[in-house]
């Protein structure tokens, strides 16, 4: 893997804030001309370290305020069984990240609908289907205390 220098980090850093920043706001901040700093996202893009820019939206305006962490445990532990599992999770919209977790459950989903209703519903008509699931746990967020979508550079 390639090393990192402290410019890098610091594009990295200011990139993960406000990934909105112009070439020309970034080479003011890293006191670079334009050319290196292009470069560097460029090569930084190449490598692998920047997946993609993305808008963060409110869920809250969107309509989505509740969010729920189910842990999803199968009955079965075959290749087929989990790799159906994981396509089928795919195509649920509701479904926002999915892990297949380690220890006493399989997967761990983090979803997020507009009301109780709504995820019994989401429940019973989607994800209740996926074939081989064996229990379902289903704890609600009540408050975020913290919440960072950026890594430690």
């Amino acid at each position: 893997m390639e090393q990192l220098d402290e410019i890098d980090k610091k594009l990295l850093r200011l990139l993960q804030a406000d990934a909105k920043l112009t070439t020309k706001e970034l080479a003011a901040t890293l006191r670079l001309t334009l050319s290196p700093v292009y470069e560097r996202i460029k090569r930084l893009e190449n490598l692998g370290f920047i997946k993609q820019y993305v808008a963060i939206l409110d869920k809250d305006l969107l309509g989505q305020p509740i969010t729920i962490f189910c842990q999803v445990s199968m009955r079965y532990h075959d290749k087929a069984f989990i790799e159906n599992f994981e396509e089928e999770i795919q195509k649920l919209e509701e479904v926002q990240e999915c892990y297949h977790m380690a220890g006493q459950v399989d997967f761990l989903l983090k979803i997020n609908v507009g009301s109780l209703d709504e995820y019994h519903g989401f429940v019973r008509n989607k994800l209740s289907r996926i074939e081989n699931i064996g229990t379902l746990n289903s704890t609600f967020s009540l408050k975020v205390i913290k919440k960072s979508l950026g890594y430690r550079v």
